[in-house]
């Protein structure tokens, strides 16, 4: 028996845009279409992964060829076709009563689940046409289609998929992380704005650690979704995730300044409220050098300028350890800080 990829070389599924070559290749007695190359990729399967439609309907001529056998992978033609956009490919494959639209690969994701994180929205729309598609399966790790696309910030696809009321828009991954979260996560504000539209969202929802999506986009340095949160009732501007961490804590460390006169806008905000280490807001923000986010916590006037950590590190020692000379000038001007404190 003679096989394409043996006959030709493993490199072939370059030459599967030249319609005439497969033509001639399948001529062959006894070739095998369906044999596979180190990887179990079938003539069919590098065809429609690079979107060769006229090399897809020449291969799909002949009755032996299974055009829904997957790689060592467990992709399919369909699904490595969906995952790079190519419509037509998709379409043929449909046309085929033996191939599962909703066949998930060994990591459980579906070819809509494929299309909707490259944000291949025609793809998707096709896949969501089938009544077989289930358009909120989750893959292995939990996350549904919906979610992939919010981690990409594909907002079109993410629409599309929002439009079907089997979606649920506010389904966590196996992490307990959100759609919201992982655009929050992300500081993309067209996404947290479509998901914040739908009743069923809650903006608060934290993952499996406790961290909420304003936690994660107080820490990012998100201004922009940190101000869209921050305007909801029902989120909590001084909320502590499993770690101790606030809001205030994470961008203290990072120097996001624009952050932190955001939430301490917020009456709740407690600007000197430790994590469970002991560090407090300005401790953090000392320790990393954030000269000007330090002057702004030395404007608050519940600030303890000297608090130690659960270590016995002040601000002052974690400055000088750091080699932050502008910090250290700062707050050895404060009467309340104690230079002989250092540890």
């Amino acid at each position: 028996m003679i096989h394409i990829f043996r006959s030709v070389d493993y490199t072939a599924h370059r030459f599967f845009g030249i319609a005439e070559v497969v033509a001639a290749l399948i001529q062959i007695e006894d070739c095998d279409l369906n044999e596979g190359d180190f990887g179990g990729y079938t003539p069919l399967s590098w065809a429609a992964c690079n979107g060769h439609e006229e090399v897809v309907k020449i291969l799909l001529r002949r009755k032996e060829a299974n055009p829904d056998k997957p790689n060592n992978h467990g992709e399919t033609p369909l699904s490595r076709a969906a995952q790079n956009g190519h419509v037509e490919a998709v379409k043929i494959l449909l046309g085929r009563r033996e191939v599962n639209p909703d066949m998930p690969d060994d990591h459980g994701n579906t070819p809509l689940w494929q299309a909707a994180a490259e944000g291949h929205e025609e793809v998707v729309k096709i896949l969501l046409g089938r009544d077989e598609v289930n358009p909120d399966k989750p893959g292995n790790y939990g996350e549904t289609p919906l979610l992939r696309a919010a981690v990409r910030g594909h907002e079109e696809a993410i629409r599309i998929l929002l439009g079907r009321q089997e979606v649920n828009p506010d389904k966590p991954n196996n992490q307990g992380e959100t759609p919201l979260l992982c655009a929050a996560q992300n500081g993309d504000e067209g996404v947290v704005k479509m998901l914040l539209r739908r009743e069923e969202v809650h903006p608060d929802k934290a993952n499996n650690y406790g961290i909420t999506p304003l936690l994660y986009a107080t820490g990012g340095g998100h201004a922009g979704v940190v101000k869209i949160l921050l305007a909801r009732e029902d989120v909590n501007p001084n909320g502590l995730s499993n770690y101790g961490e606030t809001p205030l804590l994470r961008p203290a460390r990072y120097g996001h300044e624009e952050v932190i006169r955001m939430l301490l806008e917020q009456e709740e905000v407690n600007p000197d409220k430790p994590g469970n280490d002991g560090e407090t807001p300005i401790l953090r923000a000392a320790q990393n050098g954030h000269v000007e986010v330090v002057r702004i916590l030395l404007g608050r006037k519940e600030v303890n300028p000297d608090m130690p950590d659960d270590h016995g590190h002040t601000p002052l020692s974690s400055a000088a350890a750091e080699g932050h000379t502008e910090v250290v000038k700062i707050l050895l001007g404060r009467e309340e800080v104690n230079p002989n404190r250092l540890r």
